[in-house]
């Protein structure tokens, strides 16, 4: 359920839902609660002087989520913080599925190539390999690399101004590609953005074992985010449950941006 806290004292009102919420939720085997800032001072449109506290409880027994969880989240109307409501009625308990990884063998899977002319053909596995390949490191992803001497003057600006993103979910990872416009661009890039800087731009993914590769064919970084959507996207609990908008999230942080790379003003 997702419960709005208008106006003043976000913080203090969240804090008493969550406690007067707990004996309700201490029964489920998993409860996340995460208070979204969405509001904003003295607003123009009520929407917008509200932040967003969402409450999700998850049990394989769908009793001890369904009206065990919402009828006394209801009772609280009259009882709680001034102003309590729910963005929706109460919703009935529904079923989600764990996503987790497995091997299966190559020949149960057929590869079939669709030719220009509209005929098929199917491929031969390739021979499986006697050991995984060994992972290559990223030397540059070690640690943050000193400053370059060849920077020159920098300005605070969104990271957008001079990278593209794209993400999106691998089960429980999200997949995020960050490329650069020219050559120089992806110098900078390659240089600035090491798994250590990425986890400090995007604070939900702080705790995780974050990867880069290098495709400078491509002009691009490509990093895994393991674990940031949980068990996958249909037991996801996060805002952006397939990570669609992560790309878009890191291009929006300030960073500092060599002034030659950046755009003249007005230009996208």
């Amino acid at each position: 359920m997702t419960l709005p806290l208008t106006g003043l004292d976000v913080e203090r009102k969240a804090e008493l839902l969550r406690r007067q919420l707990a004996p309700a939720l201490a029964g489920a085997e998993e409860v996340t609660v995460t208070l979204a800032r969405t509001d904003s001072p003295d607003a123009d449109v009520q929407e917008e002087a509200a932040a967003l506290l969402h409450v999700t409880v998850k049990d394989r027994d769908r009793r001890r989520v369904g009206k065990a969880f919402t009828v006394p989240v209801i009772e609280l109307g009259l009882a709680s913080i001034p102003g309590f409501h729910a963005t929706s009625a109460p919703p009935s308990p529904s079923a989600y599925g764990v996503y987790s990884a497995a091997w299966v063998p190559a020949d149960d899977v057929p590869q079939v190539v669709g030719l220009p002319d509209g005929t098929t053909e199917t491929l031969t596995p390739a021979a499986p390999r006697a050991a995984p390949p060994a992972m290559v490191p990223d030397d540059a992803a070690v640690a943050d690399p000193p400053p370059r001497d060849d920077d020159g003057p920098t300005r605070r600006a969104p990271l957008g101004r001079v990278a593209g993103a794209r993400s999106g979910d691998k089960g429980g990872a999200a997949t995020l590609g960050v490329y650069a416009r020219t050559d120089d661009g992806y110098a900078w890039l390659a240089g600035f953005l090491t798994p250590d800087r990425l986890r400090a731009l995007l604070p939900e993914a702080a705790p995780l074992p974050v990867t880069r590769e290098l495709l400078p064919g491509l002009r691009a970084l490509l990093f895994q985010l393991p674990g940031l959507l949980g068990e996958g996207v249909a037991a996801g609990t996060r805002f952006d449950p397939q990570a669609k908008a992560v790309g878009e999230w890191l291009r929006s942080r300030v960073v500092d941006v060599p002034v030659r790379l950046l755009p003249p003003e007005g230009d996208a």
